[in-house]
């Protein structure tokens, strides 16, 4: 097996029911996010808390694979990786995002 049934299992519902993930870093915690397929920024950041999407700003994007690679949050900017999206933005699965807000 090239990997636990259990991943396979849970990749297969993550797709039947439409969801994806995406991942926020600060310096006490990286957590992953679960949010249907299509939602925008400010729909992501209502799941973290309904005062984040409410007070939307922006979303600073990194990928994943990028940040992977390339080691840090400083190397994907230095590489041009680095992405500032607004409210339209359609999350990927994987992104990494730092929510911009105001309440």
């Amino acid at each position: 097996m090239e990997e636990p049934s259990v991943n396979r299992i849970i990749r297969a519902a993550y797709d039947l029911l439409n969801l994806q993930s995406f991942f926020t870093v600060g310096p006490k915690e990286i957590r992953a996010w679960t949010i249907h397929k299509g939602e925008t920024a400010p729909e992501a950041a209502g799941v973290i808390h309904s005062d984040l999407q409410r007070g939307f700003i922006r979303a600073e994007v990194m990928k994943y694979n990028d940040f992977v690679t390339l080691g840090s949050e400083n190397a994907v900017k230095n590489a041009g990786k680095f992405h500032v999206e607004g409210k339209t933005y359609v999350v990927e699965d994987g992104d990494i995002l730092n929510i911009r807000f105001n309440v």
